[in-house]
């Protein structure tokens, strides 16, 4: 007897329209993505600012408090709508999960190492050991994933192994296994293994309880007084967890040590989902913003590093040119962050059909497959179940 296809499979060849009752169910996606891209920018920005002006301020504080959750939500949000392809053939599979990220990240990798050509080529003499060394940079690229850029690298990454794996191994022993590479010490292992150990969890963590994750947010929309409890009770545990000394060198937090780091960032992750639910349901201007900051995710995250150095420096200069009216670390590495995540938007929205466009939309002559008609916002397929 045949059995009947999975929940995964169906979903995948029949159309994928949101009905209207569905769009607050979509747009806390966003909201958690806008979330989650404020917070990797003014990760960098805060950090660098605080390193370029020698000191720390109250952002270092709220970077610190985000890090057990930060990446890891993003990865589970990543893989969220993975159900939708992972069954379809590898042609449209690679075009939407491999040659997508691959484009963005080849383009920008030579867009920001042209920015920073002088560090790149060193000290080498004549043309020809310039471009030598610069290719040889751009070769390391390839394997090495390159700057900020290595969160699309190991997207594409991770989206192969999941659809080499989720019809060979069991979903369960697959899920146990990526937790035990993220618990294990793997930081003397080659920086691409290492970051493939600690993030592959999160990721297909989204991808297997997408449906379950949907309903949860629905959940919270419908129990908000329970959920704005929880957040508060989620809150005060992670700043103990964060901000409490271990002694331990080499994990100098309650937060880094093994198996807590884990579920911190499995609960922080939810956490941030419940909060995206609820700001949905409130709306309001700072929900708009952090929804649009989410639906270009990628245009924050390809374009910030330039205004964010800009800024940094403009900052640090004025600062020692006028002592007196000098910015403190935390205001400065907020001015950072605000014009770092908004600038790539502005940029954006200047150059959108224009021959610039490529800058953050694949053009067709980098499609493998049929590009979508519409980029519709789309509920995910549930992740595979046996009949």
């Amino acid at each position: 007897m045949t059995a009947a296809p999975s929940i995964a499979s169906t979903a995948a060849t029949r159309p994928l329209r949101p009905l209207p009752e569905e769009a607050a169910r979509l747009a806390w996606v966003d909201v958690a993505k806008g979330l989650c891209i404020i917070l990797v920018v003014m990760m960098h920005s805060t950090l660098g600012t605080g390193e370029a002006l020698g000191g720390e301020g109250f952002l270092h504080t709220v970077v610190e408090f985000a890090k057990p959750f930060r990446i890891p939500d993003f990865f589970l949000l990543s893989g969220l709508f993975l159900g939708r392809v992972i069954d379809r053939d590898w042609r449209l599979f690679a075009d939407r999960r491999v040659v997508h990220f691959a484009y963005f990240y080849g383009l920008w990798v030579v867009i920001q190492s042209l920015f920073k050509a002088g560090s790149i080529v060193g000290g080498a003499d004549g043309s020809a050991e310039k471009l030598a060394a610069f290719g040889l940079h751009l070769a390391e690229a390839l394997v090495v994933p390159y700057s900020t850029l290595w969160f699309v690298y190991l997207l594409a990454v991770f989206s192969v192994v999941t659809k080499l794996l989720h019809r060979r191994v069991p979903p369960a022993l697959l899920l146990v296994a990526a937790a035990v590479l993220q618990i294990l010490p793997t930081s003397g292992l080659p920086e691409l293994l290492d970051e493939f150990c600690e993030r592959y969890v999160y990721f297909l963590g989204g991808y297997l309880f997408a449906e379950w994750i949907f309903r949860f947010a629905d959940q919270v929309r419908e129990r908000a007084g329970l959920a704005v409890a929880g957040l508060a009770l989620w809150a005060v545990l992670e700043a103990v967890f964060v901000f409490t000394p271990t002694g331990i060198e080499a994990l100098p937090t309650l937060a880094r040590l093994p198996v807590v780091s884990l579920a911190l960032g499995t609960v922080g992750a939810l956490a941030i989902v419940a909060f995206a639910g609820l700001m949905t349901r409130a709306g309001g201007p700072v929900t708009a913003a952090l929804r649009a900051c989410g639906e270009r995710s990628i245009v924050i995250y390809l374009g910030f590093f330039l205004p964010m150095a800009l800024t940094r420096t403009l900052i640090a200069r004025f600062n020692d040119a006028q002592p007196d009216l000098a910015l403190d670390v935390g205001l400065a590495s907020l001015v950072v962050t605000v014009a770092a995540v908004t600038v790539p938007l502005a940029f954006e929205r200047l150059v959108r059909g224009t021959r610039l466009d490529f800058l953050f939309r694949r053009p067709a002559a980098f499609h493998i497959a049929p590009a979508p008609a519409a980029p519709a916002r789309l509920r995910p397929a549930a992740a595979p179940r046996e009949a």
